[in-house]
């Protein structure tokens, strides 16, 4: 009898602390079903962050490399003008260094001038009277002709190195001509002289004089 009467409260309060524990779980139950989305929200913005800056990390070298393409071709579009300059201020100087060289040791255009004086002149003495009207004929005017065309070559060499050499003055300043450049540059502009006054002397007969026939 007594161990009826002391087993009965002991049901009735493990029925009543199950119910209390009910609630309880199912308001944790609820509120971790409502701390999951939130999570799960939270996750996929920090996974958003995330991947536009990878996207932007990776954009960003494309956008430096574009720059460093257009600044390396503003740069290399420099060079190559300056460098097409410094070609033609190259191929000036030669040019004149030629001219110079090839008025001094005769041009072909003069010795074909010459010759065709020099025929002239053969049919011009015909009507000769006097031995010096004939010599000039024959020869003073061939020699004429030739001191002329070279003379004008040596004149062109000058002209054509004088312009080299005066024209970084008229350009970019600070810009100087290679060494080379402007030793060729001044070994035309020395035969151009040496050859302008030799042609010179020459055609006024004043370097060597014509020949004169005796009376």
């Amino acid at each position: 009898m007594d161990t009826t009467k002391t087993l009965a409260p002991t049901v009735a309060e493990t029925d009543a602390a199950e119910e209390q524990a009910a609630p309880d779980t199912a308001a944790a139950t609820t509120a971790a079903d409502e701390a999951a989305p939130a999570d799960a929200t939270t996750g996929s913005a920090a996974r958003d962050a995330a991947e536009g800056e990878a996207a932007t990390a990776a954009e960003a070298p494309g956008d430096a490399d574009e720059e460093f393409d257009e600044d390396g071709a503003d740069r290399e579009d420099g060079e190559d003008s300056g460098h097409g300059s410094g070609v033609g201020a190259a191929a000036s100087a030669i040019v004149a260094a030629g001219l110079g060289l090839v008025a001094l040791s005769g041009s072909w255009v003069s010795r074909v001038i010459a010759e065709r004086q020099t025929l002239i002149g053969q049919i011009e003495s015909v009507n000769a009277t006097t031995a010096k009207e004939k010599i000039a004929a024959l020869y003073g005017d061939a020699w004429h002709m030739t001191a002329l065309v070279n003379g004008v070559l040596s004149t062109l060499a000058l002209l054509l190195a004088a312009f080299v050499l005066a024209r970084p003055a008229f350009g970019t300043p600070g810009r100087v001509l290679p060494v080379w450049v402007r030793s060729v540059s001044w070994a035309a502009v020395a035969l151009g002289v040496l050859g302008v006054l030799v042609f010179g002397l020459m055609y006024f007969d004043l370097l060597v004089a014509l020949p004169t026939a005796a009376q």
